[in-house]
């Protein structure tokens, strides 16, 4: 019925049978709408968007509803997943012109991609104070031929202001002590003390937030970390049957989940667990990982983007019980205890009567009989439909699985994390990075889509080889890192507004990339890293290794860019700032050499637990791998040399000595 049926995009291939001649975002549907001086509407979405789902329902499967919009406008669906650039201008867009966004995104542009209305979600009836989503089709497209004049103001308007925003970040100093203390203050203000986690409803997992305060340390930041990572973990948000978690809770209390499991939260969150050195940690990490493996690894050894929230049209089915599904699958006795435990309630804590599970306190010496009716309860659940997968493969979120499967794997001693971690990155390797070595945002099927990556791809993936770096030893995934941070450097770095020259931080696309409306640059964190976060990050672990002045520059460069992000919405900058104090503390360098056994893995070990220390362990010195260069086992034995600040200690033996020489 319309273009979408070659799609990479499973959301895309989600509409091929639409009734709507939808196009892709491409020049030739803006000819299109030329040729037959018809204005564009944009809708951006994705496979697991509950809202998404709904409006295709009543909208875009109706055929009255879809004649009228093809006879007025030439219609573009774009995934926000596969497209981030598109999706980053027009949100910027809706934002300013409604006050808030959300997917489904509706945008109406004109025939040079400049909007003159935006909205999110719109009903295919009149209902709760919104227009009928035809209302509004017939509203614009009689706008558009009676209101010429007013539109071209409109969005004449619109462009000016988003060719402003990201001009000026605020920020032209690296972050100070001040302003890291400051935003701990502001987290405290914000912190909600009864159930965890900052703000209220709805509450998603504050991950970069989360590791900033487990690197600042101090109590205050150990105290909101603790208690948040607690009451996600044993929430409802949190998998207590399968592992994983859900995207954000829709109440304060982490009750009820929005029920979609993401790749860029479980990916972050297996990480944060397993650096937190505690049993609840390593438990939720263990599964959290594990649940990567099951179900979100593709054949081709990659990550899939996202499980959907539905199953049968119904939200959360997958995952929520009554008393009596529990009493039918684990008998009256078990049945009975485990509604207890998991608080499965008569009345319900969802919908229809149904509960999610949650695991508020772990009963004392029933471990055993937990862990039993969690498998039973498995294997039950197993039988029920599953949701539908996005299996789409994007890069960023690989780089961060890659980044999260190390840090298990290392945490749990479990090498078949730290494999799927470097399969992963041999798919990016094979697929994404072609012979010109400029990434590709998203494959499928071990296809390599059209779309190039953007910043936060070359950050994340740089930052994910790294990482293998570290538990490998490898150098190979040291010469593919620097080449795709060269690569940032050169094509998506900005400049400074004043002289006109040096590096100002990064644009999020490269400078050679599909013209906009707007070239995006974003460096706030929302769901995942911000390009610009992420990729300092990685520059900043680069220097680390090599020595490379350069990388420390841009890092340097890009912090300060958004020192002034840090201040006012520290929420919004927990991965700069966690890359701030790392950058403040060296970052720490820890090389690890000797003969393999227990001696040098517990001086890794020891090392591993130092918030954002860079810490590679090898036999010996190497000469391809600048930080192992010159270092030697001391008399035979295992030693760990620690440096930050452009000074070194003296080699150590124990791990008490390489505690007590960084102040541990």
């Amino acid at each position: 019925m319309n273009r979408l049926g070659a799609a990479t995009s499973p959301y895309l291939l989600q509409h091929q049978d639409n009734p709507v001649d939808w196009w892709e975002w491409e020049p030739a549907a803006f000819d299109e709408a030329r040729r037959r001086n018809v204005p564009v509407l944009l809708s951006v979405g994705y496979a697991a968007c509950h809202w998404c789902h709904v409006m295709a329902h009543e909208s875009f499967e109706d055929e009255a509803t879809a004649a009228y919009l093809n006879e007025h406008f030439v219609p573009i669906k774009v995934d926000r997943e596969e497209r981030p650039d598109v999706d980053a201008v027009y949100m910027a867009a809706t934002t300013a012109m409604t006050g808030q966004g959300g997917w489904p995104m509706t945008v109406v542009l004109d025939h040079d991609g400049n909007p003159f209305f935006a909205g999110t979600y719109f009903p295919d009836q009149p209902r709760h104070g919104q227009p009928a989503f035809t209302q509004v089709l017939q509203a614009l497209s009689d706008a558009w031929e009676s209101r010429g004049d007013e539109i071209r103001q409109v969005a004449e308007k619109v462009r000016s202001h988003l060719s402003s925003v990201g001009a000026s970040l605020g920020g032209s100093a690296l972050p100070t002590d001040r302003i890291v203390a400051g935003a701990v203050d502001r987290l405290a203000e914000e912190f909600d003390p009864m159930a965890g986690g900052f703000g209220g409803a709805p509450k998603f997992p504050p991950s970069m937030v989360l590791e900033f305060l487990r690197r600042e340390g101090s109590d205050r930041a150990r105290h909101m970390l603790d208690r948040t990572v607690a009451a996600m973990a044993r929430g409802g948000m949190y998998d207590q049957v399968g592992g994983g978690f859900a995207r954000y809770a829709v109440d304060r209390g982490w009750v009820v989940p929005h029920f979609e499991k993401m790749l860029y939260d479980n990916a972050q969150l297996v990480g944060l667990y397993a650096r937190l050195g505690t049993t609840l940690g390593d438990r939720v990490a263990r599964e959290t990982a594990d649940f990567l493996l099951r179900e979100l690894r593709t054949p081709e050894g990659g990550f899939a983007s996202a499980l959907d929230a539905d199953t049968e049209g119904v939200e959360g089915r997958f995952y929520v019980w009554t008393p009596a599904q529990l009493v039918e699958v684990l008998g009256e006795e078990d049945g009975a205890w485990a509604a207890e435990v998991l608080e499965v309630t008569d009345a319900g804590t969802f919908e229809h009567g149904a509960s999610t599970l949650q695991l508020r306190h772990d009963p004392v010496g029933a471990e055993e009989r937990l862990a039993d009716v969690r498998r039973r309860l498995f294997e039950a659940r197993a039988q029920r439909t599953a949701p539908a997968r996005d299996d789409k493969v994007v890069a960023a979120w690989n780089g961060l699985a890659i980044s999260g499967l190390v840090a298990a794997g290392l945490r749990l001693a479990e090498h078949a994390y730290v494999d799927a971690a470097i399969a992963a990155a041999d798919l990016l390797v094979r697929l994404h990075v072609p012979e010109d070595g400029r990434l590709l945002r998203v494959s499928r099927d071990g296809v390599a889509g059209r779309h190039a990556g953007v910043l936060e791809d070359y950050g994340c993936v740089a930052a994910g080889f790294l990482d293998l770096l570290q538990a490998t030893g490898d150098p190979v995934w040291l010469q593919r890192a620097t080449a795709l941070l060269d690569t940032a450097l050169e094509r998506f770095g900005a400049v400074d507004p004043e002289t006109g020259s040096g590096q100002a931080g990064f644009f999020d696309t490269a400078a050679d990339a599909e013209t906009l409306v707007a070239r995006p640059r974003d460096p706030s964190d929302n769901a995942s890293p911000s390009g610009l976060s992420a990729t300092v990050h990685a520059l900043a672990t680069a220097h680390a290794v090599t020595g490379e002045g350069r990388y420390r520059d841009a890092a340097e460069a890009a912090l300060a860019s958004v020192s002034g992000l840090m201040e006012r919405a520290p929420r919004f900058a927990g991965w700069s700032l966690a890359a701030a104090l790392t950058m403040a503390d060296g970052p720490l360098e820890v090389a690890v050499v000797g003969p393999a056994g227990a001696e040098r893995d517990a001086l890794a070990e020891a090392a591993r637990r130092l918030p954002g220390a860079v810490v590679l362990v090898a036999d010996g010195p190497r000469d391809d791998v600048p930080l192992l260069a010159g270092r030697v086992p001391l008399d035979g034995r295992p030693a760990a040399y620690v440096c930050r600040g452009f000074v070194c200690e003296r080699p150590v033996t124990t791990p008490d000595d390489l505690l007590a020489s960084v102040g541990s």
